[in-house]
């Protein structure tokens, strides 16, 4: 399986950006896929997931509102609308799988994809 993540950018406070995360290699009928982000010098956090069959979705408190997660499965991608980014926004945002159930800790997750910088100015 293969996770290719994109639309990583620079954007000032108050903007938006669309990340992707297509998916190669098999067919996910079933799982979650998640985004999580790194900022400079802190661990891996979530941000948000949702389920491949049912589409449930599930978000981290601080993006709540702000971040919609949503799935294409005919294309086998997953897309994070980032909205009213702020600058704590910044980071590299990773997507990544898991065969399971719904999970907020990446070491739950069997593959990832390579990262993506998102960077917010103020």
């Amino acid at each position: 399986v293969q996770l290719q993540a994109s639309g990583g950018g620079l954007v000032q406070a108050g903007g938006s950006l669309r990340l992707s995360c297509a998916a190669s290699g098999r067919t996910f009928s079933d799982g979650v896929m998640g985004w999580f982000r790194q900022a400079p010098g802190k661990g891996r956090e979530f941000v948000a997931a949702i389920g491949w069959s049912d589409g449930r979705t599930y978000y981290e408190d601080s993006v709540k509102g702000r971040f919609t997660i949503s799935r294409d499965n005919a294309k086998n991608t997953v897309y994070l609308q980032m909205n009213s980014l702020k600058p704590e926004d910044t980071a590299v945002y990773y997507c990544g799988a898991t065969q399971s159930r719904y999970s907020d800790l990446w070491v739950e997750y069997d593959f990832w994809g390579q990262g993506t910088l998102v960077t917010v100015s103020s």
